[in-house]
């Protein structure tokens, strides 16, 4: 089975990394900069569940090549772009994973390519590109799930996920992967917005009581907003969700926190905006949200005005 991984960043990198690791055929499509950044340097892993470097096999849009699973792991503002790199190489018979968050790129995926050819997929990873281009993974979590959209397990799953076998990361098929996309969705909508919106990592944010029951709200806001839509979110999701919270690395920080930290470009639309557009069509009010979403908005607002 033949892998291409669309970006070799924090979470592309990482799970296409551990593949190579495993001895996998995987093939890396990057940009110009960074496949000059991977020529002189080979792509570096750090991690606590133990260091890799290899030197990775990369192509740039354009190049020639045939592969049996396209790993997208772009960020949502990077999407139209990387779905325009992809199609010479999207056959009858390939399958396409997002690693993405949120929901809005699945409608994009399945409008440009056939439906039967796009699973479901999500990450779980606390990771980050350093300066350098070094990939630094930082904590105990690591899941990468994916799965058919009917819950069935069919040879093309199996196969993905025999991949990861023995790998040093977490890949697992699901039969429930639309709950699981819905569910991963509500959790990081949250734990975005009250790390970009606070300028805190999640230890102080839960440890002061008006922050933290800003977050509960917010998680009751957002799941209040998925269930009009006909989420399929499981019972008391916010109180587990909660749990989750109460239980990860105080330092951990979003990664749209860290990219906002770098004066970088942020998924405030992808995320935020299309469920606050979902609570204006269904009538959801959704105050904290909107302080979020405003948040993000002048953010982008400040940094276009600074380039």
């Amino acid at each position: 089975m033949k892998f291409l991984v669309v970006g070799a960043g924090a979470v592309g990198g990482y799970f296409g990394g551990r593949l190579a690791e495993n001895e996998q055929d995987v093939t890396f499509l990057v940009r110009e900069k960074r496949n000059r950044q991977l020529a002189e340097t080979g792509l570096i892993i750090k991690s606590v569940h133990g260091d890799f470097s290899f030197q990775p096999k990369t192509i740039l849009s354009g190049d020639q090549g045939a592969y049996d699973v396209i790993l997208l792991s772009t960020k949502a503002y990077q999407i139209d772009q990387a779905l325009s790199d992809i199609e010479p190489y999207v056959q009858d018979n390939k399958v396409i994973i997002p690693m993405l968050n949120g929901m809005d790129h699945i409608h994009k995926l399945k409008e440009r390519f056939s439906a039967h050819q796009v699973l479901g997929g999500l990450c779980f990873i606390e990771s980050d590109l350093s300066p350098e281009g070094f990939i630094i993974q930082t904590s105990q979590t690591h899941r990468f799930v994916f799965g058919e959209w009917d819950g069935s397990m069919p040879e093309r799953v199996r196969d993905v996920e025999h991949a990861f076998d023995g790998s040093k990361s977490d890949a697992k098929a699901s039969r429930s992967i639309v709950q699981d996309m819905w569910e991963k969705y509500l959790f990081i909508a949250a734990m975005s917005g009250v790390t970009t919106l606070f300028r805190q990592p999640i230890g102080p944010i839960r440890k002061v009581h008006e922050s933290r029951e800003f977050l509960a709200r917010l998680f009751k806001e957002l799941e209040s907003v998925m269930r009009q839509a006909y989420a399929p979110l499981s019972g008391h999701i916010t109180e587990k969700h909660m749990q989750t919270i109460d239980q990860i690395s105080y330092t951990m920080k979003s990664s749209m926190q860290r990219d906002m930290e770098k004066h970088g470009n942020v998924e405030a639309d992808h995320l935020h905006g299309y469920l606050y557009s979902m609570a204006s069509e269904t009538g959801v009010s959704v105050p904290n949200l909107q302080a979020v979403y405003s948040n993000l908005k002048l953010y982008e607002k400040s940094r276009e005005s600074s380039f």
